[in-house]
């Protein structure tokens, strides 16, 4: 077996006694007549462990090594409660996935999972990939095995060459003027999809707490708010006011999911703020078609720059408490290994997480803005970082905002309390 490296926080023995634990019979949602006591546990989202490319790898693992592996999912509605009560009860499975955000303090990182920064793997990871999965001290916690994406302001470059040869912008002042001539024109400069979409906000956060871990903490430690932070203001702020401007169409308070493709395609909309895959999974071509689309930052006034999002990543974690550790950690090893994950990921949508990764599909809109992307995208922060925050809460905040309901101070003052009470709720 395999020498692995590895750092461990040292806790009492009488902890580590209590929290290992090892699978003699069957738990979470795995039928009883295949559980297998000898062989690995993985425990995770029912429509996570059923993902095509996770099908692939635990049957690709299970030919080649001889190895079984019993696959724990629950429902995704009822996954963080159950798992959480799992581990409360001492039944911590031998890999555990989960994506890097707020809930995932529910499973206590530091008293039940390896640091896997010295693993041999640990040097194929893309750098944004290795971002996304590391704790605040700046360790690795987990394996990204997952498809990814970048999200930016894709935009109809088509329609901007015969507007005038217009390039995409760079700062946000350029942004500004692109959208006020657009809509001078007769364009809808911006497709907002307010009737039902709630991604957007996220984008223009992430740059305030991505760029500055310790304001993020102060606002998890409730010693600050987002009424206290100058940039957060002005992005609510230039949201209401580009909506005001008109930038967003008339109908942006009725439009959701299903309506931004069509805006898009028929060239009503000359931008949107979405991820790359979107174009190859909603998007239906009509007059335009994905060739006619490009990639530039958005600009949500918090960043002069403008901002790129990086995907949000399963990880795979591995309990340091296991007596199948080695075998846990040489299971990462085969996921890790390219032969098995370019298998795996071959013909997938996504942008690389692994340097090496070669079978998998990847945008051109993507690779065309490559040098911005390297330049300005940070990790999805924001979403999977600040405690309490719900993309929901968020969209009914500024439709109220949008409807003149609040003014943008009571937007702000409703943004803190939905956060410290989605938080409380959590128990976080």
């Amino acid at each position: 077996m395999k020498k692995h490296l590895f750092k461990k926080l040292v806790v009492p023995a009488v902890m580590a006694v209590v929290t290992a634990f090892s699978f003699t019979g069957c738990i979470g949602d795995a039928p009883s007549d295949t559980f297998d006591p000898n062989a690995l546990t993985i425990m995770g989202k029912k429509s996570d462990m059923e993902k095509t490319y996770m099908s692939k790898i635990f049957d690709k693992y299970k030919r080649d090594t001889g190895n079984n592996i019993n696959v724990i999912e629950y429902e995704d509605s009822e996954f963080e409660v159950k798992a959480s009560q799992k581990f409360t009860e001492g039944e911590i499975p031998d890999l555990f996935m989960h994506f890097n955000n707020a809930d995932l303090s529910r499973f206590n990182v530091k008293e039940n999972f390896c640091f896997l920064d010295g693993e041999s793997w640990a040097e194929d990871i893309t750098d944004s990939a290795k971002a996304y999965c590391k704790d605040k001290e700046g360790h690795l916690i987990g394996l990204p095995f997952w498809e990814s994406s970048v999200s930016g302001c894709y935009y109809n470059k088509k329609i901007l060459k015969e507007y005038g040869g217009i390039e995409a912008a760079s700062t946000q002042k350029q942004f500004d003027v692109l959208c006020r001539d657009l809509k001078a024109s007769g364009y809808t400069p911006i497709c907002w999809a307010a009737g039902g979409c709630s991604w957007m906000y996220q984008f223009g956060l992430d740059p305030i707490f991505a760029d500055d871990p310790e304001l993020l903490e102060k606002l998890n430690n409730n010693e600050t708010s987002y009424a206290e932070i100058p940039a957060v203001r002005e992005m609510v702020e230039w949201i209401k006011g580009a909506a005001d401007k008109g930038w967003f169409g008339e109908n942006y308070l009725n439009q959701g999911w299903d309506d931004v493709s069509e805006a898009l395609s028929s060239g009503k909309a000359v931008m949107t703020f979405i991820w790359d895959t979107w174009f190859y999974t909603d998007f239906k071509p009509d007059k335009y078609t994905v060739d006619d689309f490009a990639l530039m930052p958005i600009f949500m006034n918090t960043v002069d720059g403008g901002t790129y999002e990086g995907g949000n990543l399963n990880m795979m974690m591995v309990n340091k408490n296991s007596d199948k550790l080695e075998e846990a950690l040489d299971f990462l090893e085969f996921c890790a290994t390219p032969e098995n994950y370019n298998y795996a990921f071959e013909g997938i949508s996504t942008v690389s997480t692994f340097k090496n990764q070669t079978s998998n599909i990847q945008s051109k809109m993507v690779t065309d803005a490559h040098a911005s992307i390297s330049e300005k995208e940070r990790v999805s922060t924001a979403v999977t970082k600040i405690v309490g925050y719900s993309a929901q809460d968020m969209a009914d905040i500024f439709n109220r905002l949008f409807k003149n309901e609040i003014d943008v101070d009571e937007c702000l003052r409703l943004m803190d309390e939905y956060r410290i009470a989605e938080a409380q709720e959590q128990g976080l």
